[in-house]
């Protein structure tokens, strides 16, 4: 009886040792995938322009296979420093995005947070259908209002200049919702006693929207960034001269024979990103969950 016991349990390891391999693998799988990109981005932004040449020189000749090394020979950073020293397009365009979205993520936030502060602790008439075309307009992509957009931007004249990335950014609705919750978790019951102690619309407000939701707030400036310092679409639609384009759009500007250059940008383009992903990812995390739940 021991014996079969022991063989059992040794039975029952082995297949949880096992099982708990095969997801593993199932898992790193998809995982492996999408970290590929990024290690080609920083072995090809080390490699020398020799190594690059000879890597896509079948690809520009049309007469063979690219062959790929994920370790270069012999890793060099001079595709850096000419972008950092020597490249002012660069430069001008990371100063760009730069600019935008810190104004756009601070008009973004000034408005939206008094909004969805109106939305989630009043109830006025019309409120929640005002709601539910907020929700409407958040679901719509670019594509659908980039008419309306470009002629409402084309009558006040900014057209070709920063401000038509700026004003529609500064009304977007998502960071409305986002926040909004966040607001609808503070107890009614802890706003009635703020009420009650003396303190007024403004100081609940402040004393206590902000503090409380500050995760949600957060989480909205982290999604902001990510979604304006990549953007593609809105500048490429309203802007035509190419110094004010932002750095997302710097990459397509490169012709053959720069990949070096053209790695080492997505490298310094992905960095911010994936900063301040990682330090907002827990303030991102609940804000997506709270989110997420039914009202």
């Amino acid at each position: 009886m021991r014996r079969d016991r022991r063989k059992r349990r040794l039975f029952c390891r082995i297949r949880k040792i096992l099982t708990d391999a095969y997801v593993s693998c199932l898992l790193a799988l998809p995982g492996i995938l999408m970290v590929m990109p990024v290690i080609l981005l920083l072995s090809g932004s080390l490699m020398s322009a020799q190594e690059l040449k000879e890597a896509f020189g079948p690809l520009w000749e049309g007469d063979g296979w690219l062959t790929w090394r994920f370790l270069p020979h012999y890793p060099t950073l001079s595709h850096y420093i000419k972008l950092l020293f020597f490249t002012p397009q660069f430069l001008n365009a990371f100063w760009n995005s730069v600019f935008l979205v810190t104004v756009i993520l601070f008009f973004q936030l000034l408005l939206a947070v008094p909004a969805a502060w109106a939305f989630a602790v009043y109830r006025f008439r019309f409120s929640r259908f005002l709601f539910t075309v907020y929700i409407v307009l958040m679901l719509m992509p670019f594509q659908v209002t980039m008419l309306s957009q470009y002629i409402i931007l084309n009558d006040i004249n900014v057209m070709n200049t920063h401000l038509a990335l700026l004003i529609p950014a500064a009304f977007s609705t998502f960071p409305v919702f986002l926040i909004y919750r966040g607001f609808c978790d503070i107890p009614r019951d802890l706003l009635e006693a703020g009420r009650i102690d003396g303190a007024g619309e403004l100081g609940l407000f402040l004393r206590m929207g902000l503090p409380l939701s500050s995760g949600s707030i957060l989480a909205a400036g982290v999604l902001g960034f990510l979604e304006y310092w990549n953007m593609i679409e809105q500048p490429l639609a309203f802007l035509q001269d190419q110094s004010l384009w932002p750095l997302s759009l710097y990459l397509p500007a490169d012709a053959a024979g720069q990949e070096g250059e053209a790695f080492a940008a997505s490298v310094l383009l992905l960095l911010p990103a994936v900063f301040v992903f990682l330090l907002g990812r827990e303030y991102l995390e609940k804000g997506i969950v709270a989110s997420a739940l039914k009202e």
